[in-house]
């Protein structure tokens, strides 16, 4: 739990809400997970003829203009968020370059032990970790709590069916990036619903979370927390409030790319 930048599932654009979220937070590098405690298998992305949550196409009219090639995307995919989540917002949290493809891997990676620092799609939070106690017996201090509320400030207040909106309109680009990473018959859209339920399944532990620091990162005293995915461990670091307000944004989110697409 150090001060590197870990996640991003935030605002940013489709997802994440998690991700919005995942997008959204941390600065501690992943801990070494507990070598006593095995991690649970990572769902495999489910086959083509088995996708489980078809999202329904974009139906507003920017729909009917072709979309930018993947690598050239970060433009357009700036200007359809700045318009969900605000400019200021914007420039504030996420990272111009790559939006996309850092979207999809960071998503991809949040049930997994670790994600991988410098692919994440959004800024590190500010400040420095804080532990309380000494090198013998140290706590989560709760003043790291402070450091996600100005991101989850904004997250709360996002439309997640504006923010799906665009999420959509833009969904090819996700399928193919998510493709790219070596899933030629994975659908991204299940991969973010089997995320975001990884996400919601964050347990809520009392407080306060007793820390180990075996080397120079601080880890989870609990092996049951340590065993963690990287996701659910960002959330439980955000401290029980932030935690609880991205959870609603996420079961949002969930409901809003799960819905049935219209029949035709």
């Amino acid at each position: 739990m150090d001060n590197k930048p870990i996640i991003g599932v935030a605002a940013a654009v489709v997802v994440a809400a998690a991700g919005t979220w995942y997008y959204l937070h941390a600065r501690h590098a992943a801990p070494a997970p507990a070598p006593a405690v095995s991690q649970p298998p990572v769902p495999a992305p489910p086959p083509d003829d088995a996708i489980q949550h078809p999202l329904a196409a974009a139906d507003d009219s920017a729909a009917k203009a072709p979309l930018p090639a993947l690598n050239d995307s970060d433009a357009a995919l700036s200007d359809a968020l700045a318009g969900v989540i605000g400019p200021g917002a914007l420039k504030d949290y996420l990272l111009p370059e790559n939006i996309i493809r850092h979207i999809v891997v960071t998503i991809d990676n949040l049930p997994r032990p670790k994600a991988a620092v410098a692919k994440r799609p959004t800024s590190a939070v500010g400040g420095t970790f804080v532990a309380e106690g000494d090198e013998l017996r140290s706590n989560l201090d709760p003043q790291n709590f402070a450091r996600y509320q100005p991101m989850v400030a904004v997250i709360s207040k996002l439309d997640m069916q504006r923010l799906v909106g665009v999420y959509r309109h833009f969904y090819p680009l996700f399928q193919q990036s998510y493709q790219d990473l070596g899933y030629p018959n994975g659908y991204f859209n299940d991969r973010l619903v089997q995320v975001i339920d990884n996400l919601l399944a964050t347990p809520s532990p009392s407080q306060p979370i007793a820390l180990l620091r075996p080397n120079v990162m601080y880890t989870f005293a609990d092996p049951a927390l340590e065993s963690l995915s990287a996701g659910q461990k960002i959330l439980i670091r955000m401290g029980p409030d932030n935690a609880a307000a991205i959870k609603i944004k996420l079961k949002e989110l969930r409901t809003a790319v799960t819905a049935a697409p219209p029949k035709r």
